[in-house]
């Protein structure tokens, strides 16, 4: 099978290091020309200042991350290429996650596919193009989805920002089948429920798989979930707590989660609309206490601008919550900003503790789950970082 037609992209000295460095994303200052054909070409090959190939990259043109890395090496991009990268991240998903039926069976650049994601829920899968080069290839990469998996249905979910920077439409659109409004889907024993088409991310938080049962073996006593979304830690430490509160400022997603535990017989679980930061002011206030605490905000930096907005909202929401925690009780803390790393989050929760008049030690330091692999020299891959801190006092 011939390969995709190629542009050329002749590299600077900038691009050059940043290809150098391993890094998958070369952006427009370090791309000297890009040689077309008739403008409508998704992969580029890479050439140096001096002309030597370096390898094939996906071509966006509007973005300021101008190539993506295919390949370091000559070999051809085509249909092929792309059911040999898509076969390989699902068995990998077969080792790492082999007992789950909702699991990203591809996350983009960890995967050798930058800007591709494709979820699976059981029959159906979802899928996001989020940079033009995947864009264009979307049919030739459907058409191996469906050799593959065989799948009930295949939905787009192309509503993230990021494809505004791409110069793409946002859209959700049907592409094979036809996906239900609402997918079941398990985490071990317990039955769930996603929204593919208007849910967070796909429907649901599956990088979170690994940390609601390990929440779950941490339950006992009182615990609080906050920011429960629909319900994955709540219900997760249902089994092993007297009572749990499960709180979010979201009506729907509370509607979500009350469904889930019925689902599930969880009767234990009470669910609290409220916006999290007063509620853990107004639990502090009545001296209400916690033996587990679970904290799972949404993205408060999305970029580098609101960085220093985000700690102040980080370190908020840790001290309401380390006051409100029992001596040896257990503080369950997670961030999904990138922007926010592992030790910028350990250091303001270091002075949270410090203003709280707590001492914590560190139990574990953890990721997302093994689904969405980390790929060595691309930080941006680790995204999710939690900590789980016990109280000393």
């Amino acid at each position: 099978m011939s390969a995709y037609p190629a542009a050329v992209a002749r590299l600077n000295r900038r691009g050059l290091a940043r290809w150098r460095s391993g890094h998958p994303w070369i952006y427009r200052s370090g791309v000297e020309v890009v040689e077309e054909t008739d403008g409508t070409e998704a992969v580029a090959r890479l050439l140096d200042p001096r002309g030597r190939t370096l390898g094939q990259a996906l071509l966006s043109r509007k973005s300021q991350i101008t190539l993506r890395l295919l390949t370091l090496g000559p070999d051809p991009v085509d249909r092929a290429f792309l059911r040999e990268r898509i076969a390989g991240a699902a068995a990998l998903r077969d080792r790492v996650a082999p007992d789950r039926d909702a699991v990203r069976l591809v996350f983009g650049e960890s995967d050798g596919l930058p800007g591709l994601v494709v979820d699976r829920y059981g029959k159906h899968l979802v899928v996001q193009f989020l940079s033009a080069g995947m864009d264009a290839l979307s049919g030739e990469i459907v058409a191996v989805l469906e050799e593959l998996f065989s799948p009930a249905s295949i939905l787009a979910r192309n509503d993230p920002g990021v494809r505004t920077l791409e110069g793409l439409p946002r859209e959700v659109k049907q592409l094979r089948g036809t996906t239900p409004p609402r997918v079941e889907y398990h985490e071990g024993e317990i039955a769930l429920s996603a929204d593919p088409h208007r849910g967070q991310k796909t429907g649901a938080f599956l990088d979170q798989y690994e940390n609601h049962r390990r929440a779950g073996r941490l339950a006992r006593g009182r615990v609080l979930d906050a920011f429960t979304y629909t319900g994955g830690f709540a219900l997760a430490a249902a089994a092993g707590a007297e009572q749990v509160t499960a709180v979010d400022v979201s009506t729907e997603a509370l509607a979500a989660a009350q469904a889930n535990a019925e689902r599930n017989q969880a009767e234990n679980v009470a669910f609290v609309e409220a916006n999290v930061f007063d509620f853990l002011k107004d639990q502090d206030r009545r001296r209400e206490r916690y033996d587990l605490v679970i904290l799972d905000p949404p993205a408060f930096a999305k970029n580098k601008r609101e960085l220093s907005g985000a700690l102040r909202g980080y370190k908020e929401i840790n001290l309401r919550a380390m006051k409100i925690l029992n001596p040896g009780g257990v503080l369950f803390t997670c961030s999904c900003s990138y922007h926010l790393t592992e030790a910028m989050l350990e250091e303001l929760l270091g002075a949270a503790a410090a203003d709280a008049h707590r001492t914590f030690r560190v139990l574990e330091r953890r990721r997302q789950s093994g689904d969405h692999p980390v790929r060595l020299g691309f930080p941006e891959s680790l995204y999710l970082k939690c900590l789980v801190l016990e109280a000393m006092n």
